[in-house]
């Protein structure tokens, strides 16, 4: 689990890049994102989630000053299999 730092006025784009050495030839069949906590609007906002070969992407997007959240990424292999990656955000006024 990794932490970074975002302001609340920023829009970043989030990657997750399964192909490096998990997916071994192996590909991904769905792709779902949560935020906790979910305040709603006035939280941390997940927008245009999408997928690309081995690679899944977020675009997060406001965010309470002084709160910390946790985005997670869990995917479904065409074999059954999943899996799920969290990435911790503090947003801060930068």
């Amino acid at each position: 689990m990794s932490m970074f730092v975002k302001d609340p006025g920023a829009r970043v784009d989030h990657v997750v890049d399964w192909d490096a050495g998990f997916l071994a030839g192996r590909s991904i069949s769905g792709s779902s994102w949560s935020v906790l906590p979910d305040t709603g609007a006035a939280g941390l906002l997940l927008e245009s989630p999408r997928m690309a070969g081995g690679q899944t992407a977020v675009t997060l997007a406001g965010g309470r000053i002084g709160q910390v959240y946790r985005v997670t990424n869990r995917v479904t292999l065409a074999d059954g299999s999943n899996d799920e990656r969290t990435l911790v955000v503090r947003v801060e006024d930068r």
